[in-house]
Order: structure tokens, then C-alpha cells, then sequence
């Protein structure tokens, strides 16, 4: 049940990491855990928005 593409992943994955180290260093604000969300998706590969709106960047398409 996949429904982002390996590129796709990645950035997330990146993206959440700096969000998430912006809680330990630079603005040291708690909005930075927000981050969470982009790695969560991106290292399961779902996403619940792109479900919901009809999207998909996986390669694989089941049938």
C-alpha cells in the first residue's frame, strides 16, 4: 500500500529531519516536532493527504 515514489520519500524524510533537528539546534521552538509528519510518511511510504485527495507518485500500480 504505497503511494509515494522514492523521490519523493527522500525529501520528505530530509525535510523532516531538519524540522526536527530545529528542536535541538538554531530556533530551539517546539513547532519544529511538526516534522514528524514528513518522516513518518516518507519511511512508510503512505501518505493519508495523497489517499485523500486522489493522489499517487508510486511507480507501482496495483491493480
Amino acid at each position: 500500500m504505497c503511494n509515494e515514489g522514492n523521490l519523493d520519500r527522500i525529501v520528505r524524510v530530509i525535510i523532516g529531519g531538519i524540522l526536527i533537528a530545529l528542536v535541538f539546534v538554531g530556533p530551539q521552538t517546539l513547532w519544529g516536532w511538526i516534522g514528524i509528519i514528513p518522516l513518518t510518511t516518507g519511511l512508510l511510504g503512505w501518505c493519508p493527504a495523497y489517499k485523500l485527495f486522489g493522489l499517487n507518485t508510486c511507480p507501482i500500480r496495483k491493480r
